[in-house]
């Protein structure tokens, strides 16, 4: 009998480097859907250069992800990729985009208008795709004997369009309120108004999958129930943040509301966990049958566990390097 569940260390990892690029990615992606919003091109240089340093070092978690989850859980890669190769294609091509807007944009002038449209649009279909995958992972995908047998666009249904726009709308109130923390004058005071709308329509959107969840996966809608004392506890501390954010905004408080909706995108991620837990590959697999060989997922941990602290380490030193406000015409570059 092995002396620890190398799978269930996987999944931990694994679930800890999807997190950590939701939210840290997630707010400027959030930056990026609030562009064609900003009240003037002062403000946009604002908005882009608070992202500037940061952003690819964010994303270096999407890609420890994704190669834990190719080494650990095989099976999740050979149905999640035909299940959903175009919605995969649609997000990388939006980070792509969005990725050389923030060079491109700097160093032109005559045409800065077409990189703002990359840098909105790019983050925009990232941000959407992020979230059809996560409307998919919800309903299910049909499988049979560890195949995928569904068709090129069944990850695309109204449910999984609301999860997609939904996404958007909670990845545009962490940009807002990451703005609130790092900028100042006119561009923080835009950012404080775009604040309650968007929490209302997260709101809204929570609301609405919840009412729809048991038509599109009976499953999820009956543990909702059987374990109510352990899944119901994240909805309400969810919501006590979006009442510390509501709060705290209302207070121009300026680190809180970036924390509160942190929180509240913390616990909303821990919900759906719990509501699949432990299903990887919906309707039933769970991280043993998608497991690896333990030789296997042995060999990667070691250099996991070697590198994760590395890129914790890069990450805090990066923030660190460049805390503080970002003011009209400062810049990185």
């Amino acid at each position: 009998m092995e002396m620890f569940d190398l799978s269930l260390i996987w999944a931990l990892i694994i679930g800890f480097g999807v997190i950590m690029y939701v939210v840290m990615d997630g707010f400027d992606l959030g930056v990026g859907i609030l562009y064609p919003f900003a009240p003037d091109e002062d403000a946009r240089d604002v908005m882009m250069n608070s992202v500037a340093p940061v952003w690819d070092g964010n994303e270096t978690w999407l890609v420890l992800g994704g190669a834990g989850l190719l080494g650990a859980f095989p099976l999740v890669y050979s149905v999640f990729l035909p299940a959903l190769y175009i919605g995969v294609f649609l997000m990388l091509a939006g980070l792509i985009f969005r990725g050389i807007a923030f060079e491109f944009r700097f160093k032109s002038h005559r045409n800065r208008h077409w990189w703002n449209r990359a840098f909105c649009w790019g983050s925009a279909v990232a941000a959407f795709a992020q979230g059809v995958v996560v409307g998919s992972y919800i309903q299910g995908f049909a499988v049979e004997d560890f195949v995928y047998v569904g068709g090129a666009m069944d990850w695309l249904t109204p449910f999984t369009v609301l999860t997609g726009l939904g996404l958007m709308t909670g990845y545009a109130l962490l940009g807002a309120t990451w703005l609130i923390l790092k900028s100042e004058g006119h561009v923080q005071d835009w950012a404080y108004r775009m604040v309650p709308g968007l929490l209302l329509g997260v709101l809204a959107v929570f609301a609405i999958i919840s009412l729809w969840t048991p038509f599109v996966n009976p499953e999820v809608w009956a543990r909702w129930f059987d374990r109510i004392e352990l899944i119901w506890i994240f909805p309400t501390l969810a919501m006590a943040c979006a009442v510390w954010l509501w709060r705290s905004t209302r207070q121009r408080q300026e680190g809180q509301p970036f924390v509160a909706t942190l929180g509240l995108f913390i616990f909303t991620y821990l919900g759906l966990v719990a509501s699949k837990w432990p299903v990887i590959v919906p309707p039933d697999h769970t991280i043993w049958d998608a497991a690896s060989a333990p030789e296997s997922q042995l060999f990667l941990l070691l250099g996991v566990l070697f590198v994760i602290p590395i890129v914790l380490t890069y990450t805090a030193w990066t923030y660190w390097v460049f805390r503080g406000k970002v003011k009209v015409g400062d810049g990185y570059h």
